[in-house]
Parts: structure tokens; C-alpha cells; sequence
């Protein structure tokens, strides 16, 4: 019986984690995510990094209702090694300052490098939101 659960919640397990339909974030520092990007020969070598708060409404807004969809893991995991940081804690604080970051959300475009490519401040719907990123590349 015990074989039988087992097996069960290991294919729950392993549907569950092919479900995950929007953006998928990193999870190692901001350091590992930019050597990621700068070594990553196959696929995207650009990050896009979630500048947010705790506190910060549209930022949840964002978290919450538009990272999540299956849209948006389409565009932003194809184009981009996604990172997000409270900017207000740990390694947050020295890149809030680092990169200016005052207002929230911010959302940094950096190259494998650190540095910024673009910028979109604010958030919004997913389809002006791509929009806005696709500018702030174009820079």
C-alpha cells in the first residue's frame, strides 16, 4: 500500500512540475544569475531582473496575474535567464543602489556583465508590458 501512495505522489509531483506555465525564475545569487547568462551558449544570454518590494502593490500585481500566465513564461523564458530580487533585502539593497533603482517595480535588462540594457519602470497588462520591454531592448 505504502509502494502505491508512493508512486502516486511522485507522478503528482512530476505533473506538477511540468504545469508551471509562467515565467521560471533563478534562484542562486545575482552574481551566479549573471554568469549564467554571460555562459549560456544555447539559449538566452540577456536577464531580465524583477526589481520589487514587499510592500509595493503593483509589483504584486505583476507577481501575481502576469508572470504567472503561460504567455508570459512563452515570451520572457525563450528571450531571457529571468531573476527577481527584494530590492530592501540581502544583495537587493547594493543593486538598488548600484543600478538606481527608486521607484517600483523596476525591471532590469543586463547582459551577462551587469550591465543595463534597458529599463522599464511600472507594470501593466502582459501585452503593453512585452511592448515596453521590446522598446527599452531596442535602446
Amino acid at each position: 500500500m505504502k509502494r502505491i501512495l508512493t508512486f502516486i505522489a511522485a507522478i503528482t509531483l512530476t505533473f506538477a512540475a511540468y504545469a508551471q506555465e509562467g515565467i521560471k525564475w533563478e534562484t542562486g545569487t545575482f552574481q551566479q544569475t549573471l554568469n549564467k547568462a554571460k555562459e549560456n551558449k544555447q539559449g538566452p544570454n540577456i536577464v531580465f531582473l524583477d526589481c520589487y518590494t514587499t510592500w509595493c502593490g503593483p509589483c504584486k500585481f505583476m507577481a501575481e496575474n502576469v508572470f504567472t500566465t503561460k504567455e508570459a513564461g512563452d515570451y520572457f523564458n525563450k528571450k531571457f535567464i529571468n531573476a527577481k530580487m527584494d530590492m530592501e533585502k540581502g544583495e537587493g539593497i547594493e543593486i538598488a543602489k548600484k543600478y538606481k533603482v527608486r521607484a517600483y517595480p523596476t525591471f532590469l535588462i543586463l547582459d551577462g556583465d551587469g550591465n543595463e540594457l534597458g529599463r522599464v519602470v511600472g507594470g501593466g497588462k502582459l501585452e503593453l508590458f512585452i511592448e515596453k520591454v521590446e522598446k527599452a531592448i531596442k535602446k
